[in-house]
């Protein structure tokens, strides 16, 4: 789950004050609610098309019990029960119609992409996630799409993300814009139907590149989610740091999802259960293996994130075995890719974005987090009104993700401007104003 634009780096989170900070002061008191248990480990049913909320519990001041209490901790207060958070995974069915293996190239080399399907109707909307995300990040927000306007869904797994299985691992730009036009052309032949490429982060870089190329000759539209040369290329020299922060392995799929949500990474609990699914892989481990005393879910501390480092500094106090060897055929979860061995491509991915975003002769939609993320060369042409551009309100890297509702509302003012989609019925949401 890496960033690219602004922070190619997480967002720093400020020290967490319990009762200001964006990511532990949420309330959903009916958050398990809307879910329907099952001895399976996924829950295929979808929750209602609502903000969703991480499902803590908020106290007033002068009431029992804490503002946010780790799934981790064992302890309750005499007076008060809080209601746990679900960190267990959910099933992409209950945001796609369909998943598929797309084949293309020679049957000596051929590669496989994993690609979601959603709606029968209207344009295509072609969703690539970011860098070390997938496609799954892109669930959430594609229902939320899909009750506003008459569309369909085409998110796929990028090169060496998710599910997908390359010969190859070329990072590079073209070949990554290459894989879109293959996968497009495979799902819809020669002359597909009108499409809107849209992509987050390294997805976006990607999908500005296609977009320039003309590899599809049907597109119709472009939108760029965070993903901004300038302040990318500021903070490329930090990535590795970043990532030798990042927790190398899990305990299980619940552990991965809790850290991802705790740690700032993603700030909505019910996108993190479904699009985490995606960013990790189950692993046998050696039973010779030696674990460090700490978990391996919480290996390191996350600035802003005290609490729940130190909740599970102490849960590791009473492990009082130095060292704890993995038994036979138990397993971890590691991430699916390793990024930091793609570092000669970042460069790539962002250099001369910026340039060829302006440059290409189509309706442009910029969504961002925060103006500072805007460059010089934006700056100037947005002030032009070269494209439209949506701030976003304040969120992680992973802004459809954080605020897929708002990211949906943005997408389908820009679809109904240009006449590309038709709004359903029953929509609801009300148009964003754009800034020209």
């Amino acid at each position: 789950m890496v960033p690219s634009c602004r922070a190619l780096l997480p967002r720093q989170l400020p020290h967490c004050d319990r009762n200001t900070s964006p990511v532990f002061n949420r309330t959903n008191p009916n958050h398990n609610t809307h879910y329907k248990q099952t001895d399976s480990l996924w829950t295929d049913r979808q929750p209602p098309l609502i903000d969703r909320q991480m499902g803590t519990v908020e106290r007033q001041p002068g009431e029992e019990g804490g503002v946010f209490e780790s799934t981790m901790c064992k302890e309750k207060t005499e007076n008060a029960v809080e209601a746990q958070p679900d960190y267990s995974p959910l099933s992409w069915r209950g945001y796609f119609d369909q998943m598929e293996d797309v084949v293309v190239g020679a049957a000596d080399s051929s590669d496989s992409f994993r690609v979601y399907k959603a709606g029968t109707g209207g344009p295509v909307l072609v969703l690539l996630h970011g860098g070390g995300h997938s496609a799954l990040s892109w669930a959430v927000c594609t229902t939320a799409i899909s009750s506003r306007v008459s569309c369909r869904v085409l998110a796929m797994d990028l090169r060496g993300h998710g599910a997908t299985q390359v010969q190859c691992d070329d990072f590079s730009t073209q070949t990554m814009s290459r894989d879109v036009a293959n996968v497009v052309q495979a799902c819809y032949g020669e002359t597909p139907p009108p499409m809107v490429l849209i992509g987050h982060g390294v997805g976006g870089a990607i999908a500005v590149h296609a977009a320039s190329s003309m590899l599809l000759p049907t597109i119709v539209g472009l939108v760029a989610i965070d993903v901004v040369e300038g302040s990318a290329m500021e903070v490329l020299h930090s990535m590795q740091n970043f990532l030798r922060g990042r927790p190398k392995s899990f305990k299980s799929m619940v552990h991965a999802i809790e850290w991802s949500v705790k740690s700032g990474q993603i700030q909505n609990l019910e996108s993190a259960r479904v699009s985490v699914v995606g960013q990790i892989k189950k692993c046998e481990v050696d039973k010779d293996v030696l674990l460090e005393p700490a978990s391996l879910v919480v290996d390191v501390a996350v600035e802003g994130n005290e609490e729940f480092h130190e909740q599970h500094q102490l849960n590791d106090k009473e492990n009082t075995t130095p060292e704890r060897s993995i038994s036979d055929n138990q397993s971890v979860y590691n991430w699916r890719i390793d990024l930091s061995k793609a570092e000669k491509y970042w460069d790539g991915w962002f250099r001369g974005t910026s340039n060829l975003f302006l440059s290409c002769n189509l309706p442009k939609l910029l969504l961002l987090a925060g103006v500072d993320r805007l460059d010089r060369d934006l700056t100037i042409a947005q002030m032009q009104g070269k494209f439209m551009m949506q701030l976003l309100p304040p969120c992680g890297h992973a802004v459809q993700e954080d605020h897929p509702d708002k990211v949906a509302d943005a997408i389908t003012s820009f679809l109904l401007r240009h006449k590309f989609a038709e709004s359903r019925e029953d929509n609801q949401s009300s148009p964003l104003p754009f800034t020209q």
